[in-house]
Order: structure tokens, then C-alpha cells, then sequence
């Protein structure tokens, strides 16, 4: 198979959620018409000032099954900065959920814009967190289940508009460590792209929970996966609560900010991840975690951080900057226009990932001290 040569440049990859399409599963499980969308309307303010519901702007509440939506984002993003989506990859011993917007892009080869997948390897529960309580559907791995999971993969691996690196399809993983017998798992992964033609694999394990160093995984990168990791600054006091059952978490998006700019090295391969904003009560109305104090320009400000920072580390296909995420609109992080900001988040991932070639632009340094919302 001819691989595309390596390209020196920065590449940003946004995360990309297929739940805005009805299944028979989402059905059964929450309500006949279930999308992500159901749980976007339904949000509600915690406190004063709390930004929700979290309406979406030009694109509307579409539907994935739409070929003009899918259109519609894929040429938003490329006017914007984003070189390519990161389809969640949802895959239960044999069985797949949420497949058709993916499906139908390899089908259709439209639209004619780079991707790659995450396999999304954990439980399917009623809390949204992958942990054991109230499971919808489960993950039993098996070394053969993990060879058919890589052999489902080979129709996206032989697409052209797939994402290498050095050659490799890249491949991400969001809880590797999950995965027993990893080393013969990722052996016979390797072994099965060999054989297929592929040469290797990129593994890529997200910065999630559990075992997550790429060296001790047999991967060959990490990958940020902010909030993860953070170091909460509890805010709950200096709010004044609307809704009395809220026991979630409130703290600072620029907190987080300013621990991604002075994170050290680490000692493996970890591509940088920025996310425009957090606040995933539409999910979990009394129960979730809310960064206040995002703004377009503190974004701004992060990402172009981040563009200098890989550009520095890294060379050839390595240059790889995430985003969490495309339209993540239950968890409060989203590029994708809303009603309250339009493009402004989109305008300023522009900006920042075009600073580049530019004069180095002076920044004022971040404050902790007003929590603006």
C-alpha cells in the first residue's frame, strides 16, 4: 500500500462523539429518541451565573444520519484550524454501537476530510463514567476478541483520509490499562497490521485512569485527556447555589490552564490537549464538575502555548495537537458554535494554531483571583 510522505506540520485532531443519532440500545435503555441532544436540552442552571443549557449555534440539534451535517462540520473545522476528527470507536465483543455516522463516512468517502478512532474501551453504564456500577454493557477482552476488534478496523486503516504517522495508522486507546495481557494484545495487533499490509500501528494511549504510560503499555505515544489530571481548586463557596442538590464540584478553568503551561516533561512521548470549556452537568445535573472562568481568549492563549510547545518537541508526523473535543455537548466541550459565543472559540483555535508564522504575541499573565463566568 503507497503511504502518504511525512508531512512536517502541525496537525490538530479533534475528538469527535457519534451520539447524535437515535439507536435501538439508547432506546431501550433511556427513553425512545435518545441522543446526546436529550440531555443537552434538559440542563439547568446550578448557580448564578452557571452557563447552562449550552444551546448549539448554526449547526443546530442535527442528526448524524444527515450526510449534509457531517458536511457541514467537517468543512467548519477545516476553515478553522482542525485537521482531522477522532471518532470515538464503540466496540463490545463483536458488537458495535453508534457505527453509522462512521460507517456511512467510509461508505460515502465524504466528507473528504482526515479521521482516525479512539477505541472507547470502557463499560457502557447509566453514570456516563465507565465504572461497574449499573452496567449497560460490558467489556470482556479476550486476546481474540482484541483480534477481531483490530480486523474490524482494516476497512478505516485502508482508507486514504486515515490519519498515520511514519506510515502507521493511528490508533488510540482511551483506558489501555484495562486491557489484560497488554504486551501480547499489542504484539498481536502489530502482527495483524503487518499482515494486512499496514506495516505497524501508532498506539496512542489517553492520559485517562489507571496504567497509562505508553512504555509500560507497548504503546508508542500518550495523550493528554484534560480535565483529567487536574488539580481541582474548590470553588463551591464563592458561588450562590439556585439549585439546593447540587453536590458536584466547582472549581477553575484557569487553574487548569496554567498547570498544562507548567507541566513538566515527562519521560515518554505525550502530545499536548487543550479543551475549550468543562461543565458536564447536562450529564450529571446535581452530581458534575464545572471549570468556570473559560473565555475564547484564555483559550487562545492556551492553545497557542501548546502549538509552540509541539512544534518544539516534536518533527515530521509527530507534530499532534488534540482538542476534547469536537462537539463533546454533554460535557460542556464543544468547538462547534453555540448560541452564546457563535465562532468564537472556533475564531480563536484559528488564530492560535495560524500564530506560528507570526511575531510572538505578548500575553498578560493569567489570574486565579477573579473567577469570571
Amino acid at each position: 500500500m503507497m503511504q502518504a510522505p511525512p508531512t512536517d506540520r502541525l496537525r490538530t485532531i479533534a475528538f469527535y462523539l457519534p451520539q447524535f443519532h437515535p439507536i435501538a440500545e439508547n432506546d431501550a435503555w433511556w427513553g425512545t429518541g435518545f441522543t446526546e441532544w436529550t440531555n443537552v436540552r434538559k440542563a439547568r442552571p446550578n448557580f448564578v451565573g452557571h452557563y447552562q443549557p449550552h444551546i448549539p449555534g448554526e449547526l443546530g440539534y442535527y442528526d448524524l444520519r444527515d450526510p449534509a451535517v457531517r458536511e457541514a462540520q467537517a468543512r467548519l473545522a477545516q476553515e478553522h484550524g482542525v485537521s482531522g476528527f477522532c471518532y470515538y470507536y464503540y466496540w463490545f465483543n463483536g458488537r458495535r454501537l453508534l457505527e453509522a455516522p462512521l460507517d456511512a463516512v467510509i461508505a460515502s468517502g465524504q466528507p473528504d476530510f482526515p479521521f482516525c478512532v479512539c477505541w472507547a474501551n470502557e463499560n457502557w453504564t447509566r453514570r456516563w463514567d465507565g465504572l461497574d456500577d449499573e452496567v449497560l454493557l460490558a467489556q470482556r477482552y479476550s486476546l481474540e476478541d482484541s483480534r477481531e476488534f483490530i480486523r474490524s478496523l482494516e476497512p478505516l486503516f485502508r482508507d486514504r483520509r486515515y490519519i498515520r504517522v511514519n506510515g502507521a495508522p493511528l490508533l488510540l486507546v482511551y483506558k489501555a490499562g484495562l486491557i489484560p495481557d497488554i504486551e501480547a494484545t499489542v504484539a498481536m495487533w502489530r502482527a495483524e497490521a503487518q499482515a494486512a499490509g499496514f506495516g505497524d500501528l501508532y498506539l496512542v494511549a489517553c492520559q485517562t485512569a489507571g496504567e497509562t504510560h505508553p512504555g509500560r503499555l507497548g504503546f508508542d505515544a500518550g495523550v493528554e485527556f484534560p480535565p483529567h489530571g487536574h488539580q481541582a481548586i474548590w470553588l463551591n463557596a464563592r458561588v450562590e447555589l439556585t439549585n439546593p442538590e447540587f453536590i458536584g464540584l466547582i472549581t477553575s478553568y484557569r487553574a487548569l490552564v496554567v498547570q498544562s503551561l507548567y507541566r513538566l516533561p515527562d519521560d515518554f512521548k505525550l502530545f499536548r490537549c487543550v479543551v475549550p470549556s468543562w461543565d458536564n452537568t447536562a450529564r450529571r445535573q446535581d452530581k458534575g464538575s464545572v471549570f468556570v472562568g473559560s473565555s475564547p481568549e484564555i483559550f487562545e492563549h492556551w492553545v497557542t502555548e501548546m502549538v509552540t510547545a509541539t512544534l518544539a518537541r516534536f518533527g515530521g508526523d509527530e507534530r499532534l495537537l488534540f482538542v476534547n473535543a469536537w462537539n463533546e455537548w454533554g460535557e460542556g466541550c464543544h468547538l462547534e458554535p453555540d448560541a452564546r459565543h457563535g465562532r468564537q472559540y472556533l475564531e480563536a483555535f484559528k488564530r492560535a494554531t495560524d500564530s506560528v508564522s507570526l511575531p510572538t504575541r505578548r500575553w498578560p499573565e493569567l489570574s486565579l483571583d477573579d473567577e469570571g463566568r
